[in-house]
């Protein structure tokens, strides 16, 4: 199986999509970032001085990017395609893997790790981490923070004259000082890196130049990322099987959809239509991404506006107020973020759509695969709101990074270096099988040709070397090849209706008095689509918003447009 085998589930939302965080915060973890394909939905960072602040775009980007080297040492069966992942729908011949890094590149140095861990850390003197720093030849040393806790942690650590070798940092955790301390704190990476550099290192030169761009932070790339489809993440699930055999056909309009749930929904046989659909909503109605704070402003002639300030956002909201009136959703999802992990009333039949990350097509699949067989999650094509196509707009194409200390020495940067080409090895190598599987025996056994994760391997095999650095983003499942292809067949279709913000691609911190300029929305959407608060509630808000800060906020997101442009292309 991929290489996590648990549910992805249970954990808190960040703004209006359910989160990276969230699915880290899950068992399933972070090697399926890579094998996957998990988008990353998160917050955002890069520098801010009070006053200040920062992008990753600048007019000398170009001079600081890597140079991009596609790699050919295997062929992906779905190439990427309107900003998907590559996908693989094959088993894998394990006994004939390819070899990506031919000679190791470590010099045997010792390098520390700080980095997030959801779950129990292991035991530093395991099997996995032994054969791994034995392949790289580098001695790494995890340094495992409760990622749940991760900032309060990263915060005192970036404070202190104590700073590992490398320090792993997921974009939502960039807020406050954090980005300012990346740039006092960490190396510039471009002398080892920036263009014909990163020849030396050939799995790094195949992650794709957005991933990067992402990485440069204070006019230096300093960052080696975790790259990630641009399309949304967030995919309106559904009961395949039920609507099969119930005649259901797939809603192409807003009405279509509400005419359904009703269709649906009978309450005095514990069935409804759907849990809450706001994040479908937003792309019904060509909402820009809340996902982080610079992708929800847009440049429309010659203004920036803001998301919430948009006809379209308020149309979303009502809709799904509508839905909650008129009682097709399942009772739980009126409890919002207490609400119960969906997974087994979903199984049961309770409700039969429900929208969120893409990474829950496989795990549930997988989760129901022996115990009730004709379980079949699938996923809608988002509508457009009106029966035409949808606008859909990019989510950034990276959003976990790893810094090397500013006093490391060259040599140390080197060994972390070669240990990120491993991490970065593309699938159906025998570095990505040793990263994302570990040791065969004891992490993974072979069954039908498919590697299957060991208890050993599920409590070892996670958040740990793919936290360095990953190849571009790729979806693989060989355990259900069928899944693979559509999640990548899925994305390639809504990316021909995406489009890029203004900001796309860029690491942007806003001043700090701006930080909690924006707190209140997700409550407020949330009590306006549950019936608690009306629609004039929401322009109220969007009115003080503006007058309290919102406005000031634009002209300084338009002051770094004007001087840095745009990487939306």
């Amino acid at each position: 199986m991929t290489p996590n085998a648990a549910s992805a589930s249970s954990a808190p939302s960040r703004r209006s999509s359910p989160s990276r965080r969230s699915f880290l915060a899950s068992t399933a973890v972070a090697a399926a970032a890579v094998a996957g394909g998990m988008p990353l939905l998160t917050a955002c960072g890069a520098s801010d001085s009070g006053s200040g602040g920062g992008s990753s775009s600048g007019k000398d980007a170009g001079k600081l990017l890597p140079s991009y080297v596609p790699r050919d040492v295997v062929t992906p069966d779905i190439p990427a395609k309107n900003g998907s992942a590559i996908g693989f729908t094959g088993k894998l011949d394990l006994a004939t893997l390819k070899t990506s890094v031919p000679k190791k590149l470590g010099k045997g140095g010792k390098v520390t790790v700080m980095s997030p861990f959801w779950g129990t850390p292991p035991k530093q003197d395991n099997a996995y981490y032994r054969a791994m720093n034995d392949l790289i030849g580098v001695d790494v040393v995890w340094q495992n923070q409760d990622g749940n806790t991760y900032d309060q942690k990263l915060g005192a650590v970036l404070a202190s004259s104590d700073v590992p070798d490398v320090v792993v940092v997921p974009s939502w955790n960039m807020g406050g000082k954090i980005p300012t301390a990346i740039i006092s704190k960490f190396a510039d990476l471009g002398p080892y890196l920036s263009g014909e550099n990163v020849k030396d290192y050939p799995n790094l030169a195949a992650i794709p130049t957005d991933a990067w761009r992402r990485c440069i932070i204070g006019g230096k790339l300093r960052g080696l990322p975790q790259p990630s489809p641009y399309v949304t993440g967030i995919v309106p699930l559904y009961r395949k099987d039920i609507f099969d055999k119930e005649g259901y056909r797939i809603p192409r309009s807003a009405d279509e959809f509400m005419a359904l749930a009703k269709e649906i929904t009978n309450a005095r046989a514990k069935r409804w239509a759907c849990l809450d659909m706001k994040w479908t909503a937003f792309q019904a109605f060509g909402v820009l991404s809340g996902s982080e704070k610079p992708l929800g402003w847009n440049l429309v002639d010659g203004k920036l506006v803001n998301r919430i300030e948009t006809e379209e956002y308020l149309e979303a909201l009502e809709w799904t107020r509508k839905l909650f009136a008129a009682g097709v959703v399942h009772p739980d999802a009126k409890m919002g973020k207490n609400a119960p992990d969906p997974g087994p009333k979903f199984a049961a039949g309770e409700f039969l759509i429900y929208p969120n990350n893409i990474s829950q097509w496989w795990s549930r699949t997988a989760e129901q695969a022996t115990q009730n067989p004709q379980f079949k999650i699938w996923g809608m094509d988002v509508f457009g709101h009106d029966g035409g196509n949808p606008t859909l707009w990019a989510e950034q194409p990276a959003g976990i990074f790893a810094f090397v200390n500013k006093k490391a020495s060259e040599s140390a940067v080197r060994d972390v270096l070669a240990v990120a080409d491993v991490t970065a090895a593309p699938y159906g190598t025998k570095e990505y099988m040793a990263t994302n599987y570990g040791v065969e025996g004891a992490d993974y056994t072979v069954k039908d040709g498919v590697p299957v994760k060991t208890t050993q391997g599920n409590n070892e095999v996670m958040n740990a070397y793919v936290m360095v650095a990953s190849p571009a983003a790729t979806i693989a499942h060989p355990d259900f090849p069928d899944v693979a292809r559509a999640q990548v067949e899925w994305q390639q279709r809504m990316g021909a209706f995406t489009r890029k913000s203004s900001f796309y691609g860029q690491m942007i911190t806003e001043p700090s008095r701006f930080t909690n300029l924006g707190n209140d929305f997700e409550q407020l959407e949330d009590d306006i689509t549950r019936g608690r608060k009306k629609i004039s509630d929401m322009q109220q808000a969007v009115s003080d918003w503006k007058s309290k800060g919102g406005d000031k906020l634009r002209d300084w997101y338009k002051k770094l447009l004007d001087e840095n442009g745009t990487a939306a292309g």
